[in-house]
């Protein structure tokens, strides 16, 4: 398993410059308030404004360092560390999730996207548990048949992992195709989703 970090304390250092903006930069926008959670498949940054959930993202350093400017640039406002009683919700419910007891979120989210991404967003978390389909299949469910490319980029840039679960999304043929978070991470989701004997 590696998450770009050579230690824990690379992880909490790349963590400080996400919500290292002072708030005074930000003036006048929403905060966004930001919290680590240790998964079984590494660390995740989260993060809640008042409305919801909007990231949930896997600690890889490059995936991190393209966070925060887009967090700012949506809401306006500083991100800062610290709690949030969505955020206590989502890693309740992630516990559940990876416990296997849980199989749908309840968490309310927030999403900022194009048209075309949020019907793909859209499209993903009807995707029971446990069930994989194909990009050519999303593409078909949101009236772009031939859009099985844009489909792709669009799973990429969903900013909500596991609870928008784009790890259900396979090659037609079933091979497993790309994951932003890492192939390794889709294949553990997968089997923990798979349905026991």
């Amino acid at each position: 398993m590696t998450t770009g970090y050579q230690s824990h304390s690379g992880f909490r250092e790349a963590f400080g410059q996400l919500v290292g903006q002072p708030p005074a930069q930000s003036r006048g926008g929403e905060p966004v308030i930001a919290a680590t959670w240790d998964s079984p498949v590494g660390p995740i940054v989260a993060a809640a404004v008042d409305e919801g959930i909007c990231l949930l993202e896997f600690g890889d350093h490059e995936r991190l360092e393209r966070q925060a400017p887009m967090l700012r640039r949506w809401f306006n406002g500083p991100v800062i560390a610290g709690e949030h009683p969505h955020l206590t919700k989502l890693f309740a419910e992630l516990g559940e999730y990876f416990a296997g007891t849980r199989q749908q979120f309840d968490v309310p989210l927030v999403q900022r996207g194009t048209p075309f991404e949020l019907a793909v967003w859209s499209a993903l978390q009807c995707i029971p548990y446990g069930v994989t389909c194909s990009y050519a299949d999303i593409a078909r469910q949101v009236g772009s048949p031939k859009a099985v490319r844009a489909v792709g980029s669009a799973n990429g840039r969903n900013r909500l992992a596991i609870v928008i679960p784009c790890h259900r999304v396979v090659n037609t043929g079933g091979k497993l195709g790309g994951y932003g978070g890492g192939l390794w991470r889709k294949v553990r989701l997968l089997e923990l989703e798979s349905p026991r004997a």
